[in-house]
């Protein structure tokens, strides 16, 4: 406690303040008190008294770390000394972003740490696949791992995985551009209850890859192949037939797909939440109507640039998606104010629709904005580039949704000639609402 008046240093507790405390509130009491406790204020908790020290120090109290707000400060030896502390306590660790860690820490890290069950490792660019080999070695409890952006990850980390960690159940290797179909093979081949595999930017995966996981993971339930441009409809389909439980699919940028895969997601993933198919132009109203009939719930949508759509897919999903919570149609030019006016009223509108992107619909108006109204959970609309849209009609909106944040934007209007010689001075900058 400081003193205020005189500025002196803080005093330790006294050896009868903590008799007090220990005789009203048992060690295991003040223990399960202490868990709730972040890691910082455990670490200061630790310094008031010899008593507190040993209660935060103590590896129950450590059982889930997050080490993301001190990124920069964090390096091996750090994760050496919590791995001592922690022991085999710990069961959920982040370095999310912690550039200093390495492979020789982790490994001290996964012989302390045998019952880790999550690890992030997410932008922790300087590990290798030595760090795989050691988990795969030490850690059998391994459910969920994050190497995101640890760019020298290979095969190899996949083949030790399968080897070590067949209780994996979610992996995220994207942006790791060395792994290829291989390491995919050895992987599902080993780890049947994978439920979430995140292969966003792996740019060497083929149709082939797909199959094996396919064939190989019936549990999968997250699938993110966002911008792996190599795959066509083949590898998906066989997804499709295999993964019954898939809730969530991305392939956006994969330009290859067609309207086959919408199809296969019809008839044979009923329990689809979340499709993100931005920027694949060669889907069209056919393939999201199979869609819209056979997948009732259906929650967010990424439809952005696929501009072949009409207002035909939003007919179809205004009448058999009721839970839909997020539509993206940006840069979808054929849209008009009649396909919003079916979304509008159709039966997720009043009480589920949270999000409508708009951006560069050409032929959207403010009669669209009227039909979105009654939308009494919309929190955003984007609006920008569309040219027919005004103030007043986003004004009128506002009336009836006075939280809502509508995005948009007003080309900078030219000012009039200055009259009598006297300079006028309007702002040229653009407006964001």
């Amino acid at each position: 406690m400081w003193s205020q008046a005189n500025g002196q240093k803080p005093l330790m507790f006294t050896n009868s303040d903590e008799a007090v405390i220990n005789k009203k509130l048992p060690k295991e009491l003040l223990l399960r008190i202490f868990s709730f406790l972040d890691v910082v204020t455990l670490c200061r908790c630790a310094q008031v008294s010899r008593s507190w020290n040993v209660l935060a120090l103590d590896g129950s109290n450590w059982q889930r770390i997050d080490l993301f707000d001190f990124q920069r400060d964090i390096e091996g030896r750090v994760v050496e000394n919590i791995s001592k502390r922690c022991g085999g306590f710990l069961r959920k660790l982040s370095l999310r972003g912690c550039l200093g860690v390495g492979d020789s820490a982790l490994r001290t890290f996964a012989q302390n740490c045998k019952n880790i069950e999550l690890l992030s490792l997410n932008g922790c660019t300087k590990i290798t696949d030595s760090t795989c080999n050691s988990l795969s070695k030490f850690c059998p409890k391994l459910k969920h791992l994050d190497l995101a952006s640890c760019t020298s990850i290979t095969n190899l980390s996949l083949k030790a995985l399968s080897e070590g960690c067949p209780n994996l159940e979610q992996l995220n290797i994207s942006w790791c551009d060395q792994v290829t179909k291989d390491g995919i093979q050895a992987l599902v081949r080993s780890c049947p209850g994978l439920k979430g595999l995140f292969l966003k930017g792996c740019t060497q995966l083929e149709d082939e890859a797909l199959k094996h996981i396919g064939a190989h993971c019936p549990e999968l339930v997250t699938l993110n192949l966002q911008t792996c441009s190599q795959i066509t409809d083949e590898g998906l389909i066989t997804i499709c037939r295999g993964c019954h439980r898939l809730q969530s699919l991305c392939v956006s940028g994969c330009a290859n797909i067609t309207d086959a895969i919408l199809h296969a997601l019809g008839q044979n993933c009923p329990r689809l939440r979340i499709l993100e198919v931005a920027r694949c132009s060669q889907l069209t109203d056919v393939g999201f109507t199979t869609l819209a009939r056979n997948c009732h719930e259906l929650e967010k949508m990424d439809l952005e640039e696929c501009v072949q759509i009409t207002d035909g897919t939003l007919i179809q999903l205004s009448i058999h998606c009721p839970r839909l919570q997020v539509l993206s149609l940006s840069h979808c030019e054929l849209i008009t104010d009649d396909g919003i006016r079916h979304l509008g009223s159709g039966p997720c509108a009043h009480d589920r629709l949270e999000v409508i992107e708009l951006d560069n619909c050409p032929l959207i108006t403010d009669a669209s904005l009227e039909h979105l109204k009654t939308c009494h959970s919309l929190d955003r609309i984007e609006l920008y580039d569309c040219q027919q849209i005004t103030r007043a009609g986003i004004k009128r909106l506002r009336t009836h949704l006075p939280n809502i944040k509508v995005h948009a934007y007003f080309a900078p209007v030219t000012p009039p000639p200055s009259v009598g010689g006297s300079r006028q001075r309007f702002c040229r900058c653009c407006v964001l609402l």
